[in-house]
């Protein structure tokens, strides 16, 4: 596994800050020890310094992977967030929607989130900012983009889209051959 290029770490954190702002430092420095993201295949782990060291000892055609897959590089050189992120992007989240239960199947089938659908909103939420989306039992169920602002939501019709689905849970089980 490979350190990141510059400019690679460059959009990784710029993709991140899109969803937990300035808490991307608590990802790296955490009270268990230093974290760090490391790179094969395109796709992004993000692993303890410690298991590096262990993995080390390994080549590369033995080793699959090593840590949590974060998400994948696109051939354009876009970075694409995984679901396997979202229980450590979750704690750190500054802007929420909550979902009615009503809606939770419709955002675990892939749909985009209604107004209708949506429980509460993170006060001054901006338009366009990744959201975590949260079960109203605060359970985490994926993350998307702000479709609307909160001020915009809350004059909205209830048939608007509020949130645009970027992954959620179900993909475990839609996707579990290409989730690695």
């Amino acid at each position: 596994m490979k350190r990141l290029s510059e400019e690679r770490t460059r959009i990784l954190f710029e993709k991140l800050s899109k969803y937990i702002g300035p808490n991307v430092k608590q990802l790296i420095d955490r009270p268990d020890g230093t974290y760090c993201f490391r790179e094969k295949r395109d796709r992004v782990y993000y692993v303890a310094e410690k298991i590096i060291k262990l993995a080390e000892n390994f080549s590369p055609e033995q080793l699959v992977c090593a840590g949590t897959c974060f998400g994948k590089f696109s051939k354009s050189n876009k970075f694409k967030l995984h679901i396997t992120a979202l229980a450590y992007l979750a704690p750190y989240s500054q802007y929420k929607i909550w979902l009615k239960s009503s809606a939770e199947q419709q955002f675990l089938y892939g749909n985009h989130v209604a107004k209708s659908g949506m429980g509460r909103i993170t006060e001054n939420t901006p338009k366009y900012q990744g959201v975590i989306v949260y079960s109203m039992n605060d359970l985490p169920l994926g993350f998307g983009v702000a479709a609307r602002s909160t001020a915009e939501c809350k004059l909205a019709d209830p048939l608007t889209t509020v949130c645009f689905h970027q992954a959620d849970i179900g993909e475990y089980i839609r996707c579990e051959d290409t989730l690695l």
